[in-house]
């Protein structure tokens, strides 16, 4: 009863970082179900030196890390990304934003993972160094770095995609990165 009710209670957390990392994909559910396996195997290892929050976003960066390293081997590319949701845009933008987003997942397929999970998680999802440092147990260092090179990447491929580029037109450096 206990774990029901912290699934159902976490389970928008972890859904959100497997999806801002792994994009639309048709496991969505496996692997929100592996992460919860996931934390309640390690549940009685958690010493509360961190909180909750930051060490339910490690096991879940490490699930998806491990899916993406799979994925990888196995050459399975993702499945077509959801229509957003926003106040009546026509079809016409409609599908430009999902063809926007597809290439955008399909330019992160070609970062390194590391790279990938820690741009993901501060550029697009907004998170403080820090605390991505944190979910991806490196160094601060470690992940900026990791950060710049999944950017420098990203604006290479953009280069030559005219959507791409337009989506990365705007600054990709959040407010907590510069620090």
């Amino acid at each position: 009863m206990a774990q029901r009710d912290f699934f159902r209670r976490e389970r928008g957390r972890v859904h959100t970082i497997l999806w801002r990392i792994v994009g639309s994909n048709a496991d969505m559910e496996d692997l929100v179900q592996d992460a919860f396996m996931e934390i309640f195997r390690s549940m009685p290892r958690f010493r509360g030196e961190s909180s909750l929050a930051t060490w339910l976003d490690r096991i879940t960066v490490r699930v998806a890390y491990a899916h993406l390293r799979r994925r990888r081997a196995e050459a399975v590319h993702l499945s077509v990304v959801p229509e957003p949701l926003s106040g009546d845009p026509s079809a016409e933008e409609r599908a430009i934003a999902r063809e926007t987003l597809r290439r955008l997942y399909a330019a992160l397929d070609q970062i390194e993972f590391k790279q990938r999970i820690a741009f993901v998680l501060c550029v697009i999802d907004g998170r403080p160094l820090k605390d991505v440092a944190t979910a991806m147990d490196a160094s601060l260092v470690a992940t900026k770095v990791r950060v710049w090179r999944a950017r420098r990447t990203l604006v290479t491929l953009a280069g030559r995609d005219p959507l791409l580029s337009e989506l990365l037109g705007g600054p990709l450096v959040t407010n907590e990165e510069s620090r």
